[in-house]
């Protein structure tokens, strides 16, 4: 080491980081170089983040500072660094001093997948935590999942209740072992162990014997509750048609896709087609779930996605996932010590292998949150599951898998959860304390402080208590992890979502903000934007200030502010919340709209629906409102598409009509329609707007449906689809292919939204859009809208860091109210 006594030719610097660098290795990568370039000093964890006072020359200083910047641990994320100089002292070593105490600004590391290291020694025979199902280490393994407290330190966390071993504390307590203070190590003698049992709880194997015993259980068609990460999966075996079944029907999912782990990459091949992009998301240490195109002759049970081309595909993540899919070598026994298992009697095993991909889906009954504590699971999976894969490891926070799909080579968030929360997004301005607390479907939390606001995992939709509950305990979990005291919440209009009312009931200080305002607000926090911009905003369902249910925006402001420049022209809902899982209502409505009392009279299974003493009472409910609030959704536009193609008269879950029509789409072999379709016009005419609107009807273009542009003084602009229903049914009465009618109509309503996004522009002079809502989840629609507008010259702005649906609302309710005076 350099002598510090020479002070002549040596300085000293004190680093303050902050980001995620607790729990990722920070401390002992700063140790390693620290010794590398013979620098003196220490290092510790702060509820701040990391200091680091080091001093050396000039050379190696700066080389140090060269390697924060780019040779940091595979976890590790660095938000803030500041450098201040120090007066030289007579430190002689470089150590690690215990954590300090002080203001907090903590970021913790999200859970991560099992790491290469890690997976090899799971399988080395010579290893000592060879097939240990819970092998760890700084760079790998839980984290956000199991912390119970700040700073990050193992008595913080739900490994405190396992003192470690005498081999386990001097990796512990090496700078330079791999696991040198990495919180969630242990080894078979001292660590959590895994245990099999029956439904009705009986233990029936522990240690590596469950795990082998589990996987014989789903060789043979068992359906099993295996305890993960961030709460239990139900698995059985994908191929096995009989075994998904039988859980379809017990966790009453009749249709929604169930997510598969594949055994490896090699596999997920060839059970989908993937892109460089999409295997380097599945197979990095986030580990979502992707949605990828499936292969038509993919072995997997048809009943895995129904009705759909796409499967939800991830690889295994923890150790004792990749222990299901290696049997032990003994068939269910452990080798006795120095016992050699013959070649033949291996081979025998590995052809025995009677699975590549399990299904894994979430822990649950449907609508309700994923079970995470061992009671809990036994008793509200034990009408589901007929045995339990558990272990002893506690997980204090409950977190299910993400899932994004790829969009223009970059992730697109479905759910953000395990692996990625609560990583915090950065905001172009700075924020008092504040909590936002979301919308009601698809809900999470936001936490904001400074320029940072953490997103919490993805809760569920807050219908019910249990996931309220859950809802209340993310968010004292948030507050105290991040030791943020919130000053203010926000929360949406609408006052009868239970986030609405745990806002009231806080006791904090209240801001409400429109749904499509927190849309866009997201978008523009996430991408950095300050100022105005446009926002085309189209979701499902969301609280109007006009007491209507909006959904088909078009939007211009920013957080401090917006107006409603253009909508989907309202139209009544028939049944309120009953024609969102009743799609042909939203038909009738459409086709009332255009047709009149005509469309009663029409031979469609959507009037089908209708007994005829009833269409004419119908009719009136439609004409008069009742029981049939107005909406501009559209969500529901693509409902009543689903519907009059007879793709989806009623739906199994939110959003299936749509994601139907979406893939059925996809599959139009010629998205370039030649001919002139310009001149297939109904023989019943559309009804004409009603005065004094003022319609600027737009002709079907060339593979496009005609639309209505309706204005109205200085009021906004209205879209109307009404006048395309009659000519997809002259469509569908020529015989036209339901994949060209699906095709159409996705680039109809981009043709539209593109129409009036410039019309907005023109008169606005504003030239930055952006895309948010639900519904551009739609990739095919997204990727039109997105195109068109760029080639008209506006910059375009979408979703990377947070989903555009309601997962990303609490973000832009943060930003908005961090810049209000309450």
């Amino acid at each position: 080491m350099a002598d510090c006594r020479s002070k002549a030719l040596i300085s000293r610097r004190r680093h303050t980081i902050g980001g995620i660098v607790q729990g990722v290795g920070f401390r002992p990568f700063v140790h390693r170089l620290a010794h590398e370039l013979d620098l003196t000093g220490w290092v510790r964890n702060s509820p701040a983040g990391v200091e680091i006072e080091i001093q050396g020359g000039d050379t190696g200083l700066n080389a140090f500072e060269c390697a924060l910047r780019n040779r940091l641990p595979p976890l590790a994320l660095i938000t803030s660094h500041l450098r201040t100089n120090l007066p030289v002292c007579d430190d002689r070593t470089f150590t690690i001093l215990p954590s300090g105490v002080g203001e907090a600004d903590i970021q913790i590391a999200p859970d991560s997948a099992l790491c290469p290291d890690c997976l090899r020694e799971l399988f080395d025979p010579a290893d000592r935590r060879y097939r240990y199902p819970f092998i760890t280490c700084t760079n790998c393994g839980p984290r956000y999942s199991i912390i119970t407290g700040i700073p990050y330190d193992r008595p913080n966390t739900t490994m405190a209740a396992f003192p470690l071993c005498p081999d386990c504390l001097r990796e512990y307590r090496n700078p330079l072992d791999r696991r040198f203070h990495a919180q969630p190590i242990a080894c078979h003698a001292c660590g959590p162990q895994a245990c099999l049992r029956a439904a009705s709880g009986e233990m029936i194997a522990a240690r590596d014997d469950a795990v082998v015993q589990a996987t014989e259980l789903l060789k043979n068609g068992a359906i099993l509750a295996v305890k993960g990460i961030g709460g239990y999966h139900l698995a059985v075996d994908a191929h096995n048609h009989d075994a998904v079944r039988r859980l379809r029907e017990r966790k009453k999912r009749d249709e929604k896709p169930f997510a598969v782990m594949a055994a490896n990459l090699e596999t997920a091949r060839k059970l989908a087609y993937m892109n460089a992009m999409e295997e380097r998301l599945m197979n990095s240490p986030e580990a979502p779930i992707i949605i990828v195109r499936k292969r038509p002759d993919s072995p997997l049970s048809a009943l895995i996605a129904p009705g759909n081309g796409w499967l939800g595909l991830m690889l295994p993540y923890a150790p004792l996932h990749h222990l299901l899919f290696a049997p032990h070598p003994a068939f269910g026994h452990p080798l006795p010590e120095g016992e050699i298992v013959p070649l033949a009697l291996r081979e025998r095993d590995r052809m025995r292998d009677a699975f590549k991909a399990l299904v894994m889906t979430s822990g649950n009954i449907s609508d309700e949150p994923v079970a995470f504590e061992d009671d809990e699971a036994l008793t509200r999976l034990a009408g589901i599951a007929d045995y339990f894969l558990l272990h002893d490891r506690p997980i204090h926070i409950r977190s299910d898998d993400s899932v994004m799909r790829v969009f223009q080579d970059r992730p697109l968030f479905y759910r953000r959860a395990r692996g990625y929360t609560p990583r915090g997004v950065t905001l172009p301005f700075a924020l008092q304390p504040l909590l936002a607390a979301g919308a009601e479907l698809k809900s999470t939390v936001c936490l904001a402080v400074s320029n940072r606001a953490v997103l919490s995992q993805h809760i569920g939709d807050l219908q019910n208590q249990s996931t309220f509950d859950s809802f209340a305990q993310t968010v004292a979990h948030l507050s105290d992890i991040l030791a943020i005291k919130p000053e203010l919440v926000a929360c949406d209009l609408h006052p009868d979502y239970l986030s609405t009312r745990f806002a009231e009931d806080s006791g904090i200080p209240l801001t409400r903000v429109q749904h499509h305002h927190a849309h866009l607000a997201s978008c523009m926090a996430e991408n950095g934007l300050t100022g105005d911009v446009i926002g085309i905003i189209f979701d499902g369902t969301g609280y109007g200030p006009d007491g209507t249910i909006w959904g088909g925006e078009f939007l211009v402001g920013g957080y401090d502010g917006c107006r409603r420049a253009g909508h989907f022209r309202p139209l009544p809902m028939p049944g309120g919340d009953t024609a969102v899982r009743e799609p042909w209502r939203m038909a009738m409505s459409y086709l009332h709209q255009a047709l009149g009392e005509g469309a009663f009279t029409l031979d469609h299974p959507v009037v089908r629906f209708l007994p005829e003493q009833d269409r004419a009472l119908f009719a009136q409910v439609l004409r008069r409102g009742i029981n049939s609030p107005l909406t501009s959704s559209c969500g529901r536009l693509f409902d009543a598409v689903a519907a009059l193609l007879n793709l989806r008269h009623t739906v199994s879950y939110d959003g299936q009509g749509a994601i139907e029509l979406e893939a059925l789409a996809e599959k139009c072999k010629s998205p370039l329609i030649k001919g002139d379709l310009g001149g297939f016009a109904s023989d019943v005419k559309s009804k004409s707007p009603p005065a004094p609107f003022r319609p600027q009807r737009v002709p079907s273009q060339r593979g496009e449906y005609s639309y209505s542009i309706v204005l109205h003084g200085e009021e906004p602009l209205q879209l109307d689809f009404s006048p395309m229903f009659p000519e997809i049914l002259d469509d569908l009465r020529a015989g036209i292919t339901t994949a060209t009618l699906a095709y159409r109509f996705h680039q109809s309503v981009a043709s539209a939204a593109t129409d009036v996004c410039l019309r907005i522009s023109e008169s606005s002079g504003l030239e930055r859009v952006i895309l948010s809502g639900g519904v551009f989840q739609n990739r095919l629609l997204t990727e039109m809208i997105y195109t068109a507008l760029s080639q008209k010259g506006l910059n375009v702005f979408t979703h990377r860091l947070v989903p555009p649906n309601d997962g990303g609302i609490a973000l832009g309710q943060a930003a908005i109210a961090g810049r209000r005076k309450v």
